[in-house]
């Protein structure tokens, strides 16, 4: 089992993110699954999940952060421009998982409450709620499931 450039194990499946800047939007970001001989089953690029607008400017400080950290830097994108970076398993699973849960919700609190909670989750833990969140007959459900798990009670009144 070699190693890539980034430390990445080459038997991992490949992901990529897909960054647009639009001009009354603002930056959307959407996480794919390549196809790769580790996922044979894929014959073209599979959407994970994607956040825009709102809810993606309320946590948008975060996720350049991390993004930061594995050196896709995202300064100077043109408006109307879209690029595609490499991203690692650990981070689009976590990442996919953030923007799957998070696309539907307008309360700024438990917004918040959410990203923390799925950023503070493992490998293992993320990967286990979003490929429920992929493959389930009713994702909705299990996405409620994990709102209701990361919004602390307490905070809501």
């Amino acid at each position: 089992m070699g190693l890539t450039s980034d430390g990445e194990s080459s038997t991992a499946p490949r992901y990529e993110i897909r960054v647009k800047r639009h001009p009354l939007q603002g930056l959307a970001l959407d996480i794919w699954q390549c196809p790769s001989p580790q996922s044979p089953q894929l014959k073209a690029p599979l959407y994970v999940a994607g956040l825009k607008g709102r809810n993606l400017s309320l946590i948008e400080h975060r996720i350049l952060r991390r993004l930061g950290k594995v050196g896709v830097d995202l300064g100077g994108l043109p408006l109307d421009d879209r690029r595609a970076f490499p991203l690692n398993e650990d981070l689009a699973l976590n990442l996919g998982l953030m923007f799957r849960v998070l696309a539907p919700m307008r309360n700024r609190d438990n917004l918040r409450m959410v990203a923390e909670g799925v950023e503070g989750m493992g490998r293992e833990e993320a990967a286990y709620w979003l490929g429920m969140a992929m493959h389930r007959k009713h994702p909705r459900r299990v996405l409620m499931a994990l709102r209701f798990l990361l919004i602390d009670p307490k905070q809501k009144a």
